[in-house]
């Protein structure tokens, strides 16, 4: 299945100032999140920021602040299905497709990814927007979610499905971020 813009929620899970200099490959996952982010609201697609207990993990980096029209969703669950105020957000939206990026990979983007596939929604996790603090656990996160059903996919694959066609003024400009 394709990721359409009209059908999709962007979830940018806690890219926090305290966790990202510990990440394999932070800074370029958070420049692919700008960009994810960038791309959302060019489309209309709505972005749900949210932070794991930012009393001790500190606010989102400056980028991804900077990124976000909506409210920042702070959360003591791995998985942002289970904070009842990200849940009652993201119900609101009444978007079937959830494109998921962030840190860590193998926690609560993981977490968050399988709590939306189990209850049947359609899921796409960002693996060069995601980061953990080795490889081997970035790696065996994508390995795990794409058996479950999750879509494994790039940044640019979600930029020009989103588009769906070259041509528009919405084309222009979001292709224009990855040049």
């Amino acid at each position: 299945m394709l990721m359409r813009s009209k059908d999709s929620v962007l979830f940018v899970v806690d890219v926090q100032e305290r966790l990202l200099p510990a990440m394999t490959g932070g800074p370029a996952a958070v420049e692919r999140l700008v960009t994810l982010m960038t791309a959302a609201r060019e489309l209309g697609v709505p972005v749900l920021v949210s932070e794991q207990y930012p009393k001790g993990l500190g606010p989102s980096v400056p980028e991804v602040l900077g990124g976000t029209e909506g409210p920042i969703l702070p959360k003591v669950h791995f998985s942002c299905l289970r904070d009842p105020s990200i849940r009652e957000e993201f119900e609101g939206l009444k978007r079937r497709q959830a494109v998921v990026a962030g840190i860590e990979a193998h926690v609560c983007v993981l977490q968050t990814a399988m709590d939306l596939l189990e209850e049947g929604y359609e899921v796409f996790v960002v693996a060069d927007a995601t980061a953990s603090r080795r490889k081997a656990s970035h790696r065996t996160a994508m390995t795990r979610l794409c058996s479950q059903g999750a879509g494994v996919v790039t940044t640019e694959m979600v930029l020009f499905e989103w588009l769906e066609q070259a041509g528009t003024p919405e084309f222009r400009t979001v292709s224009k971020l990855i040049r």
